[in-house]
Parts: structure tokens; C-alpha cells; sequence
């Protein structure tokens, strides 16, 4: 070969090389580009019929707002954190944030003036704290407000004014009332698919996982979002039974089925009076309308076929339940936890009152609110004293009646940083009273609180679905009874006063 090929060769090879490998160092600059993401939190499960309004005074209870939001590597945040430091090269911000509100799900419509503050708060920490790459929002998705309507998707459109045009990421609990307002305002949505809620982590995972790919330019976020029309309480959700688990399993195999879509479905939060209550199906693709529609259309039309099973089963009532429990006992099924799901102030006498008239024994109701009677216990008797007081009955207006015990206080002391009681009566009964809803949801309660768990044969929990994380997954309970007990939070939802839902949604205003 002479000189001159020669010379050509390498010039040629040369070239090659500087396109290849400068194109490769070009592109690995790009993803070496460091990233900032914003993380801020508004999250609040609204029951619009319980009696006492949200105030700031309540959300500011435990602290005032904080930025503090990284500390963790559990829940949400803890999940998009953690992927973030798997990729590396993201700063993540926390935004002035408020915490959780006293009460949780037993206060009321939240107050215009508190959701403003935090609100334009978030928006106006991001104008301080940016520029920004990304914002991420943990929310919960069933907030209710003094006359915004949909409230989470207000606060999107207001952290969008506050900011350039960069991707805003929102995660929502499995009980998020939402409609396409939210989608539209927001650039994707992730959430939960189990209840009880094990799998808060992986969505904020998937949340980062999906951010950061957008942020580099390899995903766009495509949704399409549906509403199936029905609405379903609570008690009815545990994604462990059917057809809550076959519709999460449905939204499952899409996911393995497609490379990059993310199907999500919210259940909805039936206890609040707002126009976008009931089911929720939510799909994000990479730039894939045709996909994103037809997944939510084949879901919505699955939970639409499931509806009768899902929303339109019954529960036994209060004297019912009782004696299916007390029967339990005798077969040896101890011990039974009734679920007393429709209590939402936590006042509640109406299974107390029925087990004391059965004859029940070795029962414990975990948990009575009564923050009267606490107060009259604590300023006049002393742990192992003989009391005489009427407990109950004035929480709220299904709160039943007040209930006189007498015997003797086995434990006065604090526990969580609030001050408790528990009241020994009867044969070998207990009733622990709390200043505020206590949603038990372990056994962990009774060994701090020195109740032998082994002495009880029957234990009544405030509670929906949570409590089977304790008390049904780990084979503790030998039965367990939903009682469809008077309350603000009733399987029957044909007997609430709705004034703002749709009014085609079933099972309240259809009857197909």
C-alpha cells in the first residue's frame, strides 16, 4: 500500500473515531449533568362529614412547616430519595412543607385560609429555593377544601406558576379522589397499589426512576385518565380479597406486558363529599397516546364489570357482629378482632355497649376516644384507683351513648406523646381511651401499655383495612368481623348526604 492510501486510511479512521467517540462523551456529559429536583408534601385524607374543620391551628399542631422532608428512607419520599442516590449526580431539595394534621381523617373540610398558606407556601419556597430541574409532590389525593373543588390539582397549577416549564411529578395514596384535572396540570402520576399500603416506597421509586429519564430527555410522559363511575368504601378496598386484588393484578400485567407504562388506580375516598370522588384510573406511557388510552379504557371497563361485587356487598350490623364474635370465641377462634370501619371520630359506644349487653368477656376496645374523660382521670385519680365514669357517646352525631364503667384504672400514663388510659371492668374487659382517633393497626399497643394480649379473646380496632397488617397477615387473629356499626364512615353509602358528588356514580345514584 503506498504512502498516499495510507495516509488516507488513517485520516478516515481518525475521523470515524472523533464522531464516535466524541458523540459517545457528548452524550455521557449529558447525563452527567447534574440534576436538582424539589420535593415538597401536602397529604390529608379529608372526611367531609366528621364535624370539626381543618384549621392551620390543627395542621401546626405537631410543628409549624419544615423542609426538613429527607430524613427518611421509608414512605414516598424515602423511596424517590433512594433512587435518586442510586443514580447519583441529583441534589434533591426539600420545600417548606407542613406535617401531618392533628386528627388525620377525623377533621373536616380543611379551612380556605390553611390550604392557602401551605399551598402558595410550596409555590413560594420554589421561587426562593430554585432554579429547579423537577418537582416532586407527595400527596395523598383526597383532600377536600372550603370551596376549591379539586384542590391537589389546584396545587399543581399553582407550583406550575411558581416555576419554568420543568417536569412536576405527583405520587397519591390507593384512596385519592382525582379526575383528568390533576393530569392535566401535572406531568405524571404514580400511585399505590395495595392496601394496606406496603408499596408507598416503590411508587416514590418509580416516581425518581421516571423523573430523572425525563429530565435527560429519554422519557415523555404520556397520561390518559378515566373514571369508572363507581365509588366503594373503604372497608371494601384490602387489595388481599377480591376484586380489589384481581383489579390491581389487572394493572400489573399491563405494566409487564409494556415496556414503560405505569398503570395506576386510585379506589377513591368515599367519605368525602367532592365532585371527583370514586375510582380513578391513571396511565403514563413514554410517548404513547394509543397505548395510554386503550390500557385506561380496558381498566375502567374492568372495575365498571367488577362494580356489583366491589361497591354493592353488605355488612352485619352492630348486634349481629357482636354475637358472630362472641360465637368465634366459643369455637376457640380467638382472638376475634371486630373492625368497628365506620367510626371516624373514634367515639364510638355502639360496640361497646352491645358487648357488655351479650355478656361478652375478656374483650378490649383499642381504642375510645374520649379526651373529657381522660382529663377528669388524670386530674382526680392515679394509676390503680377505682373510677366510676361515662365514657363516649358525643364525638359525633352516630357517636351512640355515653356508657358508665366502673373499675379501676390499670394504666394512666403516656403513650406516642399523648396521655392514656386503660380501664379494667367487668370480667377481665378493657377499654383503652385516647385523647384523639386512634387507628390501630398492630398489636405493639398492648405491651407498652401492660394488657397481656394473650388474656384477650376479643379486641375492637378503629379501623377499615390497616389493622390486617397485624393482626390478619401475620395469622394473629382467629377471626375477624366487619361490623357495619352507626358511624360517619358506613359501608351503605346510599345513607350519606351527598350534595357534590356525580349523580351517576354507583352504587349511590344508579341502580344497574
Amino acid at each position: 500500500m503506498d504512502r498516499g492510501r495510507l495516509g488516507s486510511m488513517v485520516c478516515l479512521i481518525f475521523l470515524v473515531g472523533v464522531l464516535v467517540f466524541g458523540s459517545g462523551c457528548q452524550k455521557t456529559s449529558e447525563m452527567d449533568k447534574p440534576i436538582r429536583i424539589a420535593v415538597a408534601r401536602f397529604s390529608h385524607e379529608t372526611c367531609t362529614f366528621c364535624p370539626k374543620p381543618t384549621t392551620i391551628e390543627d395542621w401546626e399542631y405537631y410543628g409549624p412547616p419544615s423542609r426538613d422532608l429527607l430524613s427518611s428512607n421509608e414512605g414516598y419520599i424515602g423511596g424517590f430519595k433512594t433512587m435518586c442516590e442510586e443514580y447519583g449526580g441529583v441534589e434533591l431539595v426539600g420545600v417548606l412543607s407542613p406535617g401531618g394534621a392533628r386528627g388525620g381523617s377525623s377533621g373536616s373540610w380543611i379551612t380556605q385560609e390553611a390550604y392557602d398558606k401551605y399551598s402558595y407556601g410550596i409555590a413560594d419556597d420554589l421561587k426562593d429555593q430554585g432554579p429547579f430541574d423537577g418537582v416532586f409532590l407527595s400527596l395523598h389525593g383526597a383532600m377536600a377544601v372550603t370551596g376549591i373543588p379539586k384542590p391537589e390539582a389546584e396545587l399543581v397549577r399553582r407550583v406550575r406558576a411558581a416555576i419554568s416549564d420543568i417536569p412536576i411529578f405527583v405520587t397519591l395514596d390507593l384512596h385519592a379522589n382525582e379526575d383528568h384535572e390533576l393530569s392535566d396540570a401535572a406531568d405524571a402520576v404514580f400511585i399505590i397499589k395495595r392496601y394496606p399500603h406496603y408499596d408507598t416506597t416503590l411508587q416514590g421509586e418509580r416516581a425518581a426512576r421516571v423523573m430523572i429519564k425525563t429530565i435527560r430527555g429519554e422519557y415523555k410522559p404520556t397520561m390518559a385518565t378515566r373514571k369508572p363511575g363507581v365509588i366503594t368504601p373503604s372497608v371494601f378496598q384490602g387489595t388481599g380479597v377480591s376484586p380489589a386484588m384481581e383489579i390491581m393484578e389487572r394493572a400489573r400485567r399491563w405494566e409487564n406486558q409494556r415496556k414503560d407504562a405505569y398503570v395506576s388506580v386510585a379506589f377513591g375516598f368515599a367519605y368525602a363529599d367532592v365532585p371527583d370522588v370514586g375510582a380513578t384510573v391513571m396511565v403514563v406511557t413514554n410517548n404513547d397516546q394509543k397505548l395510554a388510552d386503550q390500557i385506561a379504557d380496558d381498566m375502567s371497563d374492568y372495575i365498571w364489570r367488577q362494580r356489583h361485587e366491589f361497591a354493592g356487598k353488605k355488612l352485619p350490623n352492630t348486634k349481629e357482629g357482636v354475637a358472630l364474635a362472641i360465637a368465634a370465641v366459643k369455637d376457640g377462634k380467638t382472638p376475634v378482632v371486630i373492625a368497628d370501619h365506620s367510626d371516624r371520630t373514634g367515639g364510638s359506644t355502639h360496640i361497646l355497649e352491645e358487648l357488655i349487653r351479650q355478656g361478652a368477656k375478656n374483650f378490649c376496645i383499642a381504642t375510645l376516644r374520649d379526651e373529657l374523660a381522660l382529663a377528669k382521670i388524670g386530674a382526680e385519680f392515679k394509676q390503680g384507683d377505682a373510677v366510676d365514669v361515662e365514657l363516649g357517646g358525643y364525638s359525633d352525631e352516630f357517636a351512640g351513648n355515653p356508657v358508665r364503667i366502673k373499675g379501676t384504672i390499670e394504666y394512666l400514663g403516656n403513650y406516642r406523646r399523648e396521655t392514656v388510659a386503660v380501664l379494667n371492668f367487668g370480667t377481665n374487659n378493657r377499654v383503652i381511651l385516647t385523647p384523639h382517633l386512634t387507628q390501630v393497626t398492630t398489636p405493639g399497643i398492648f405491651e407498652p401499655l401492660s394488657i397481656p394480649l394473650e388474656e384477650l379473646d376479643i379486641i375492637v380496632l378503629k379501623s377499615r383495612v390497616h389493622f390486617r397488617r397485624g393482626f390478619h397477615e401475620t395469622g394473629l387473629a382467629g377471626a375477624i368481623i366487619e361490623v357495619d356499626a352507626p358511624g360517619l364512615g358506613p359501608a351503605d353509602l346510599t345513607v350519606l348526604p351527598y350534595k357534590n358528588i356525580p349523580k351517576d356514580i354507583y352504587p349511590v345514584y344508579t341502580k344497574q
